[in-house]
């Protein structure tokens, strides 16, 4: 798994900060090979605009649209490898086996919440992560 540690923002990717934020082993305290940018004000204000003009857009979507939205990121968490979760049970100190049943419980409530949609008119749904 190539981990690149640059912000994600409106679909394109951002390392403007200048500040590295470093991966540390739950357990050891070393640090693993993995570094972040930092999110710069400026970031942060063009994630924040980004999200604001992806809802004007999706506030509009059909309740199947949304429904499947959901379901794609269900999909998509569910097809990270146990490669990514090593890191997360590197970076926690969680054991894998808690990291999958984690996993599946967030993809099953994405897919849960997808089924709601569509019998919902309205479906307002936030993704956090």
């Amino acid at each position: 798994m190539t981990i690149i540690g640059h912000n994600f923002i409106g679909g394109s990717r951002s390392a403007q900060g200048t500040t590295l934020l470093k991966s540390i082993h739950a357990t050891t305290g070393e640090a693993l090979p993995y570094e972040f940018h930092h999110a710069t004000e400026q970031e942060v204000n063009q994630a924040c605009e980004a999200a604001s003009q992806a809802f004007k857009t999706y506030r509009h979507t059909s309740s199947e649209q949304r429904a499947t939205f959901l379901e794609n990121i269900a999909d998509e968490l569910d097809a990270l490898g146990t490669d990514f979760l090593e890191i997360v049970s590197q970076e926690t100190a969680l054991p894998l086996a808690r990291l999958q049943g984690e996993r599946g419980r967030t993809s099953g409530q994405m897919r849960l919440f997808a089924g709601k949609c569509v019998y919902l008119p309205k479906c307002y749904v936030v993704v956090t992560f």
